[in-house]
């Protein structure tokens, strides 16, 4: 049984216990094989399982000392356990052994804003001796950190783009981190419980950086990446040895929603077919205004002007007896409340 290779399978499909489990039974099987632990710790960090993830990116450091991957998966769970000063120290070392790497610039940035200044000139035998008379300052218990939240990311293509879609309602513009790499992809986002949503992608095909862009809506955010090639991806992740060039002229071959499932869905399509339901549904009921409008008498209409104007278009009235007579008031809709607009 090749475990390996179904783990791998296991992990694209973003099935991340199971292929921890298939990882785990690789590595009993031979323990010796670096890639195994490298494979593993980004296993782990998917499950936010970052003490895990450091060591089985030592123990592949320690088997192939020149597996600049080891040295990426060991910093970036560094990084997460808050040792910004090791990550910086193993990520440069992997720097070093791959270059072209673009995913240890971003890592290497982060740790370096995170690593405190050095350290102030060494205190005078005076001002050891003025401290040493001041009572000790009682230590702090540090507060635990709340349990992190488990969210779910969804993505899907076009002819010319991938869509990753990270799905954390009500982020702020300031707390989202992210960073688009040839081959990389990586997500931080503060979450309102105070912890870090954190998403590392090695992309299976390249992308054009300066052509992707990001837009935070209130129930997401949605990251869309440009293709350096025209072709279909099979997968988001890993390698990709089945990709396809996407048809010319044919959207629907692009644009399916990549599933296990074998009932397919266009995306573009459907979104087209809501656009132009929606228009439809706008045509008959402005339809509709317009034909009472125009058929109706001089009092319908200014019934309809009066109602409308005076209620704020909350109203529209072609009772002119009635509408005549007095003001008409305000009426928001069920279970909202209206309110004056005051400069």
């Amino acid at each position: 049984m090749d475990f390996f290779r179904e783990a791998n399978e296991a992990f694209v499909d973003e099935k991340y216990e199971e292929a921890l489990k298939l990882y785990s039974s690789a590595i009993d099987a031979d323990p010796t094989v670096a890639e195994y632990h490298v494979k593993r710790a980004q296993t782990y960090t998917k499950l936010e399982k970052f003490g895990d993830a450091e060591a089985d990116g030592q123990k592949a450091c320690e088997l192939d000392s020149t597996n600049h991957k080891a040295f990426l998966r060991k910093g970036i769970a560094q990084f997460h356990l808050k040792k910004y000063k090791e990550a910086l120290e193993t990520l440069k070392t992997g720097s070093s052994l791959n270059e072209t790497d673009t995913a240890f610039k971003q890592w290497i940035d982060r740790c370096a804003e995170k690593v405190p200044p050095d350290p102030a000139p060494a205190q005078t035998a005076k001002q050891v001796a003025t401290m040493s008379n001041q009572e000790p300052v009682k230590a702090v218990d540090p507060i635990p950190e709340p349990p992190k939240e488990r969210q779910r990311f969804d993505w899907y293509q076009t002819e010319t783009h991938v869509i990753i879609t990270i799905m954390i309602k009500g982020c702020k513009k300031e707390n989202v981190d992210i960073r688009y790499n040839q081959r990389t992809f990586s997500a931080t986002i503060r979450l309102p419980s105070g912890s870090d949503y954190s998403l590392e992608l090695d992309l299976s095909h390249p992308v054009v950086p300066t052509h992707c862009f990001t837009r935070i809506l209130s129930t997401k955010v949605e990251c869309k990446l440009k293709k350096e090639e025209a072709i279909r991806w099979n997968k988001l992740e890993g390698e990709d040895t089945f990709a396809s060039a996407a048809p010319k002229g044919s959207v629907d071959a692009a644009n399916k929603y990549p599933s296990s499932s074998h009932h397919t869905r266009n995306w573009d399509k459907i979104a087209k077919q809501i656009e132009e339901e929606d228009k439809e549904e706008d045509k008959g009921v402005n339809g509709l205004f317009q034909k009472l409008y125009g058929d109706g008498s001089d009092e319908v209409r200014k019934a309809m002007n009066k109602s409308f104007v005076e209620s704020g278009g909350t109203v529209l009235s072609t009772n002119w007896e009635d509408i005549g007579k007095k003001k008409t008031e305000m009426k928001a809709p069920d279970g909202m409340e209206w309110k004056n607009y005051e400069i």
